[in-house]
């Protein structure tokens, strides 16, 4: 089996990378957007090359190929079984949660979300008219549980039609067990509240821990749901732009299909395509060594953070690339620490407030890195802490 080099430190200031050429300052260090500083399995750059010695880019067909692979995918990384008619590919996934919105809600309606989470379903929620209605999860301190008693409550709202359910979640790190999934599906069914499954991490799941898609849990729960996917988080593939709606309940395939069209993201790319198929037939030991580095990179800033950064506890990580710190010995609007860590140390994190009112005082660090990249920014950070609590 090949060796994958995750040490390497690759330039790509420079390159209209959003991540790294978005900072006024070249001296910054980006851990905040979600992309990886790693290239891609090297089965998907060499399918890619292939592609483009072709030389010509036309529209796009999508082949029977494709969807072969996605079900294949699905049934040996996740044990679930799709069919090819459930399948509606995309853009994207955020393209697919505001078609999946518009398709399933009215201006008006309510949309559940369990903050804090990621910020763009607050922007999908909004921006097709709706309202949104929280979930808070409550944090011990190491980790995020759900409160079940305020979801059946805010679930039995009529106004409200849809959850959007963030699994593995972002950005408390959490990959919801069976027994979760399964409550939070009965009291959906319960309320007549459709779920919408995101489910872009999926593949991003440490040992002890175990992805099971929402879908997969009952028919009752597959006929009353959408879930979205897609290899961009995963292989860092963000660019080439696939993504797929899972929906297998034939009436609401088609509301969703409608949608899709509607919102004129219903066509995709040849490169999205290849990258796909390259990813989930070709790329899965390269995915296995990535997961065991980012494993290790979280296991490294724990550590360095119980020494020199006690006050500052991190959230178990279970999946994802996302480290969530709780920042809140510092004082300070997690706004104003995101903006003041790069005017002092050139350290850009994301902002907890912009997962909404529940994630206030907390940080969100990418660890999608070399370790030698993750280790200067942890040094940014604790220069930073020592200048403003010298007292520790």
């Amino acid at each position: 089996m090949q060796t994958y080099d995750f040490d390497e430190c690759i330039a790509r200031r420079g390159t209209a990378s959003y991540k790294w050429d978005s900072a006024n300052n070249d001296n910054v260090l980006p851990m905040w957007v979600a992309d990886m500083d790693f290239r891609t399995a090297p089965p998907i750059i060499e399918a890619l090359q292939r592609r483009v010695a072709h030389g010509i880019f036309g529209y796009t067909r999508v082949p029977a190929t494709y969807y072969d692979t996605v079900i294949g995918w699905m049934k040996r990384r996740h044990g679930w079984t799709v069919r090819r008619e459930d399948i509606i590919y995309t853009t994207g996934v955020v393209p697919a949660l505001s078609a999946i919105i518009k398709a399933t809600t009215a201006p008006g309606d309510k949309v559940l979300v369990q903050t804090p989470v990621y910020n763009c379903f607050f922007s999908s929620i909004r921006n097709n008219g709706c309202i949104l209605a929280e979930n808070r999860l409550r944090f011990d301190g190491q980790t995020y549980h759900i409160d079940f008693d305020d979801l059946e409550a805010k679930a039995a709202d009529p106004q409200v039609k849809l959850m959007i359910l963030c699994n593995p979640h972002n950005p408390a790190g959490r990959v919801w067990t069976r027994e979760e999934l399964t409550r939070v599906g009965e009291i959906c069914l319960r309320h007549g509240v459709l779920v919408l499954s995101d489910e872009i991490h999926c593949d991003l799941v440490y040992p002890g821990h175990k992805h099971i898609p929402f879908a997969s849990l009952s028919e009752e729960f597959a006929q009353h749901s959408a879930t979205c996917m897609s290899p961009s988080k995963s292989f860092n593939l963000a660019g080439l732009q696939i993504a797929n709606i899972f929906a297998a309940n034939a009436a609401l395939r088609k509301r969703i299909d409608r949608a899709i069209n509607i919102n004129e993201v219903c066509d995709v790319n040849p490169f999205g395509v290849v990258g796909l198929t390259a990813a989930y037939n070709e790329g899965e030991d390269w995915l296995e060594q990535l997961l065991q580095y980012i494993r290790k990179n979280y296991l490294e800033m724990k550590g360095f953070c119980s020494v020199h950064l006690p006050e500052f506890p991190i959230a178990e990580l279970e999946g994802t690339y996302l480290a969530w710190m709780d920042c809140t010995a510092l004082h300070m609007k997690s706004d104003q620490l995101e903006e003041t860590l790069k005017t002092e140390v050139g350290l850009w994190l994301n902002s907890g407030r912009m997962y909404g009112e529940a994630g206030e005082g907390f940080m969100r660090w990418n660890l999608a890195c070399p370790s030698q990249r993750m280790m200067d920014g942890l040094q940014r950070f604790e220069r930073f802490v020592r200048k403003r609590m010298p007292a520790r």
